[in-house]
């Protein structure tokens, strides 16, 4: 809907109140609830709102590392625009209208850090190469009985998961849990973010979804507020879900694979196939193969964002350690589906739940297009059998420091989404890796507080 639209949509159904939210540097979303009056002022112009939601971590805690906002900067306002395109209402929450915001500008001056409008630069960049961009993230997650309460009052320990046991694909689980299971499936859709699958994953209480695939600016926008929505129909049924990339050791870790293939712009062809071709693969479809391996290692920290990101990226527990691609092999960093036409993609399988899907999104789509633009060559032969064997084209960080530092020092990371960008967020995961590092862990304390 147009904004007349929107407006005499407000009146004729006597909304009194809109939601509004952005997603922060971790992909967290960050809004208001705000009179039908200032919504309506502020549909072309934006809302001032507290740049200190680029100054702070996941934790509101404030970053002394960052230029553009800060104690030295005063946290001033920053424009915050509304797209119109994202209106859609929340059914669990009496069908409020709500909409995604961000920091882009009439002028085409976009707020450099933030993570939606660099994606929808990306985004425009590919577009006027004549190549439609269509992504979707899947995600896997662990359903616990517990409140945020209960998880404050056993300080994050003995937690209960929704079920026991390893049941993986399991129709006895879910009919266990219809009632939360099918409002998932069924208010995710009703949000306009329409479910391919969902079914259980190998792990006590997890559950794994598919979105199905969009334009990449929107497929981001239901990536990210699909976690936000499941957390908040959880909330409803007395249980709280988690998209930690590793919440233990003991088990697996959650995915948020990337699939992607581009089309021609009346979106009749898929670019990435041929029939001709030993692999179903067009020579665009290996550029951009060949411009993802190139760039990963320089851009890890957008795949794998947090330090808890890289306990997932280990050996063994499904999730990629080298730089390597194979036709349909889970163990490599890049899976290649190409039994049709229709369905022929790349699957990124470097992020993990925890990632901020905008962030994934532009790195995939960015260092893509960079091996079109270049002409890369692929010349990485495709693995055959186990990808963490596979170690004659490199090994990716294990940690984030030296991720974020790699990044931070990289002319490919700056040439792909520019100087200001490239310093702010890597300050924000360097950030984070020192308070990790500082911490005592319960590891620490088993091991040391009695014997050392």
């Amino acid at each position: 809907m147009n904004e007349d639209q929107i407006i005499t949509y407000l009146k004729e159904n006597n909304i009194q109140k809109i939601k509004f939210a952005f997603a922060d540097t971790d992909g967290i979303l960050r809004g208001k609830v705000i009179h039908h009056k200032k919504f309506i002022d502020g549909m072309r112009n934006g809302y001032g709102f507290c740049d200190v939601v680029f100054g702070w971590d996941s934790s509101d805690g404030t970053y002394d590392n960052v230029e553009i906002t800060g104690w030295h900067t005063g946290y001033p306002d920053q424009q915050c625009r509304i797209d119109l395109s994202t209106f859609r209402t929340v059914p669990w929450q009496d069908n409020i209208p709500f909409f995604l915001a961000d920091f882009s500008k009439a002028d085409g001056n976009d707020l450099a850090i933030d993570t939606r409008s660099l994606l929808k630069r990306i985004a425009k960049e590919c577009e006027s190469m004549g190549l439609h961009p269509e992504f979707s993230q899947e995600f896997e997650w662990f359903n616990f009985k517990e409140t945020p309460q209960s998880l404050a009052d056993k300080s994050f320990t003995n937690l209960q998961t929704l079920t026991p046991g390893m049941f993986g694909y399991s129709i006895l689980r879910i009919s266990q849990q219809s009632e939360f299971y099918y409002d998932l499936f069924n208010l995710l859709t009703e949000f306009n973010i329409p479910i391919e699958g969902l079914h259980t994953e190998t792990g006590p209480g997890v559950y794994e979804a598919a979105i199905l695939h969009d334009e990449v600016v929107s497929a981001a926008d239901k990536a990210v507020l699909f976690k936000t929505a499941v957390k908040e129909i959880a909330y409803k049924h007395g249980i709280m879900a988690s998209f930690m990339a590793k919440w233990t050791e003991t088990l697996p870790g959650c995915s948020g694979h990337i699939h992607q293939s581009l089309w021609n712009k009346e979106q009749t062809e898929n670019l990435f196939y041929n029939a001709d071709d030993e692999h179903n693969m067009s020579d665009l479809f290996k550029h951009y193969l060949a411009g993802q391996l190139h760039c990963m290692p320089y851009i890890l920290p957008m795949y794998a964002p947090t330090v808890n990101s890289y306990k997932r990226l280990v050996e063994g527990a499904w999730a990629p350690t080298t730089v390597t691609w194979g036709l349909d092999n889970r163990t490599t960093a890049l899976r290649v589906l190409n039994d049709s036409a229709s369905y022929t993609r790349l699957e990124t399988r470097i992020p993990g739940a925890d990632t901020n899907p905008y962030l994934a999104m532009s790195a995939a789509l960015a260092s893509g297009i960079y091996g079109i633009k270049h002409k890369l060559e692929l010349n990485i032969k495709p693995t055959i059998g186990n990808g963490y064997q596979d170690t004659k084209n490199g090994k990716l960080s294990s940690n984030l420091h030296d991720a974020a530092l790699l990044m931070k020092n990289s002319p490919i990371a700056k040439e792909l989404f520019g100087e200001a960008f490239v310093e702010h967020f890597t300050q924000t995961r360097l950030w984070e890796h020192r308070q990790f590092a500082k911490s005592v862990t319960d590891w620490e304390l088993k091991r040391y507080f009695e014997i050392i």
